[in-house]
Order: structure tokens, then sequence, then C-alpha cells
């Protein structure tokens, strides 16, 4: 109703009585949030024509994914958690370089202990995932720890995060057909 009061910029009241009179039904909820989802335009653009080493990288961070990826539609958010730097810097290069997204909407969430220091975590993710540490969210910091667990995770775990639920969608599309 929007899109048609702006189109003949008339008002939203008078396209709703207009319908009303003319016994034209309204979109429910779902319809209307489906409607747009499909017309959202893509805050990514995925590379086509990948070379042999590109090919390479894509499989890669697909199966990361299909690993250690969240695979929830509830979370509408391509959410890589691990804590192995080699992972997840072919992660970041695989949004990077083959899904070409948007840099600013990538998030990262950093899972620590009490005993850790977060600022030096922050800077030392910040710096192997070539991110700015405002991209940083508020971490998450466990005060229940045991010296075991952080040998195993010096700098924390890092979730990468991206919110866009259509790249979540071809990330699992790729999954399937590639787990084949």
């Amino acid at each position: 109703m929007k899109d048609i009061a702006k189109k003949f910029d008339v008002s939203l009241k008078t396209v709703s009585r207009f319908m009303e009179n003319n016994n034209l039904k309204r979109r429910n909820l779902k319809e209307a949030n489906s409607n747009t989802f499909k017309h959202k335009s893509l805050s990514f653009k995925i590379r086509t024509n990948l070379k042999d080493k590109d090919k390479e990288l894509f499989i890669k961070a697909i199966m990361i994914y299909w690993c250690e990826g969240a695979k929830s539609i509830k979370s509408h958010t391509v959410d890589l958690a691990n804590c192995d730097p080699e992972m997840l810097k072919l992660f970041m290069l695989f949004l990077r370089k083959i899904c070409r997204v948007d840099e600013n909407r990538i998030r990262i969430y950093l899972y620590c202990y009490s005993n850790q220091n977060i600022e030096n975590n922050i800077g030392y993710w910040s710096k192997v995932l070539n991110i700015s540490a405002n991209q940083f969210t508020k971490p998450y910091v466990r005060n229940d720890f045991r010296e075991s667990k952080i040998e195993k995770m010096p700098y924390g775990m890092v979730h990468i995060r991206y919110a866009d639920k259509k790249l979540l969608y071809i990330i699992k599309e790729w999954i399937k057909k590639y787990s084949k």
C-alpha cells in the first residue's frame, strides 16, 4: 500500500479506502514480509566463474561452515564459531573474495573467560581477521573456567557473523549440493 501511495502521490488512507470500496484484500503479514524479503536488494555479490584456487577456497569454506556454522534459519545470520585462526581467516577470505559481502555488516562476537584480557583478545582477533575493533560486539565473558580450556582457547572463541538471511539460504544450498 505504501508503494502504491507513493507511486500515485496520494495518502495511505486514500489507498486503504480505495481498496475497501473495491473489495480488494490486503496481504496478510506473512505475505507482506515474504514479498519484502523477495524484493530486498542483496548486501553481497557472489563471484561466478571461479579460478581453480578460488574454487578450492569456496569448497573449503563451505565444508568449514557445514561443520562449524550455525544453520538455523531463525537466526537469519551467517554465523561461524571457532578459535582456530587459520580456519577463521579462510572463512573471512571466502566472505570477502567469493561472496563479496558488505564489509561494514560483518560483526565479531568474542567468547572468553574472565581471567583473560578482553582488550588483548579483541586486538589479537582484529589483527588476525583484518577487521576493525569497532566491529566487535559486546563480548561474552564466562566466569567459571578451567585452566585446560584456556590453553585450548588462549584468545577466546570468535563468532564471525553476517546478518543476511539470503546469504544463509545460499550457503545452506551449497552445503546440500557439495555434501552429496
